[in-house]
C-alpha cells in the first residue's frame, strides 16, 4: 500500500496532527506515505516528499502543515486534471487522502465520481461550516485564539471607556464569531445568518453605558450581512471563484462611534486566528481523523470523508459531504440573545 496525504486551502491548527496519524497508521500495517506538497499543487506538479513515523513523530504541537498549502483548484484547467491523474499513476499512488475544507474536498470527490481516482477526504476548516461532521479540528484552537485576544483588548476598551469592534473570520458561517462572542460576554453579535440592525445595536450600547457601562465589545464576522450586503475588501477572486472579504469591522465600527458618540475602535484578527499551537482537543480530534483516513485507505474504501457525529468517527460519502454550507445552528444565536439586550 502506497498513500498519499495533501494539505489543501488555508492552513488551521491541527493539520500535522492528521498527518501523523495517517502516515503512523499506514506504517503500521506494511505501508508507506508520501505528502504531496503544497495541496492540489503538489498533485498537479508530482512534488512529494516519503514520510515516516520519524519524521513525523514530532510535528504533533506544530501549526500549520508540514506540506505547505495552497488553493490551486484542477478543475479551472482540464490539462490539469490530468496531471493529477498521472501523478497518481507514476507515483504509484493506491489512496490520495486530501484533508481540506469545501474546495479542496470537492476536488477529491470529483476526481472519484469522475475518474475513479482512490481519494479519501478529510474535514478542515477552522470555521466550523463543513456539513456531515460535528466538529472539525482547528475550530477549538481558532476560538480560544480569539478569546485570548478579546480579554486583552477588553482591558485597553475599559481604560479608555471605547467600544471595540472585533472583526473575525467567517465567510458564509457565524460559528467563529457567535461561541466566541458568548465566551468574552459580548455585547452584539454580528453574524451572516441574521441581517444586523446597526440602529438597534447602537441605542444598545448608549443604554447599557447610561446603566454603568462605559465600554462594549462588538464581534462581528468578516461575512456579516447589513441591510443584506456583504462589504468587501476589493473585487479579487480565488481560484475557487470566492471574492476577498474583510473591512465590515471598519464600516461597524465608524457607524457606531457617529451615532453613539463613544470613542470606537476596530480591531482586524485576519490571519492570526489561524495561527499557532492546536488546543488539545484539536490534537486528539486531528489525530482520530487522520487514523480512520488511515484505515480506510487500507480498507480501499475510498469516495468517503471521515468525520465526527456525537463522539465517533464515522464514514460518509464524500459527495454528500460537500457543496453544502452547514451554517450556524439559530439555537445558538438564541441562546446569546439572553444576553443581546
Amino acid at each position: 500500500m502506497r498513500a498519499a496525504v495533501l494539505t489543501g486551502g488555508g492552513d488551521c491548527p491541527g493539520l500535522n496532527a492528521v498527518i501523523r496519524a495517517v502516515v503512523r497508521t499506514v506504517h503500521n500495517a506494511g505501508g508507506e506515505t508520501l505528502g504531496l506538497q503544497e495541496g492540489w499543487r503538489g498533485a498537479v506538479e508530482g512534488t512529494y516528499e516519503v514520510l515516516d513515523p520519524m519524521k513525523t513523530d514530532e510535528i504533533l504541537p506544530r501549526g500549520g502543515t508540514i506540506l505547505g498549502s495552497s488553493r490551486t483548484n484542477p478543475y479551472k484547467d482540464p490539462e490539469l486534471v490530468g496531471k493529477v491523474i498521472e501523478t497518481v499513476d507514476k507515483l504509484g499512488i493506491d489512496a490520495l487522502i486530501a484533508i481540506g475544507g469545501d474546495d479542496t474536498l470537492g476536488v477529491a470527490s470529483r476526481l472519484y465520481e469522475d475518474h475513479k481516482l482512490p481519494t479519501i477526504g478529510c474535514p478542515k476548516t477552522i470555521d466550523n461550516d463543513l456539513s456531515s461532521t460535528d466538529f472539525t479540528f482547528g475550530f477549538d484552537t481558532c476560538l480560544n485564539t480569539v478569546m485570548d485576544a478579546v480579554d486583552r483588548l477588553r482591558t485597553t476598551a475599559e481604560s479608555h471607556r471605547r467600544v471595540m469592534v472585533v472583526e473575525c473570520m467567517g465567510r458564509h458561517a457565524g460559528w467563529i464569531t457567535c461561541f466566541a462572542g458568548i465566551a468574552v460576554a459580548a455585547d452584539a453579535i454580528l453574524v451572516p445568518e441574521i441581517e444586523a440592525d446597526l440602529d438597534e445595536i447602537c441605542t444598545r450600547l448608549k443604554r447599557r453605558k447610561s446603566e454603568g457601562k462605559h465600554y462594549g465589545i462588538v464581534m462581528v464576522s468578516e461575512g456579516a450581512r447589513i441591510k443584506g450586503e456583504m462589504v468587501t475588501q476589493s473585487g479579487e477572486i480565488d481560484e475557487f471563484g470566492h471574492v476577498q472579504l474583510g473591512g465590515i469591522g471598519k464600516h461597524v465600527a465608524n457607524v457606531i462611534e457617529d451615532q453613539t458618540g463613544i470613542e470606537t475602535r476596530e480591531v482586524t484578527l485576519g490571519h492570526l486566528q489561524r495561527g499557532g499551537s492546536p488546543s488539545a482537543y484539536d490534537r486528539v480530534l486531528g489525530t482520530r481523523l487522520g487514523i480512520h483516513a488511515g484505515r480506510l485507505a487500507l480498507s480501499g474504501d475510498f469516495g468517503k470523508m471521515v468525520a465526527l457525529r456525537g463522539l465517533q468517527i464515522v464514514a460518509v460519502p464524500l459527495a454528500e459531504a460537500v457543496g453544502q454550507m452547514r451554517t450556524l445552528y439559530p439555537e445558538f444565536m438564541a441562546e446569546a440573545e439572553e444576553f443581546l439586550r
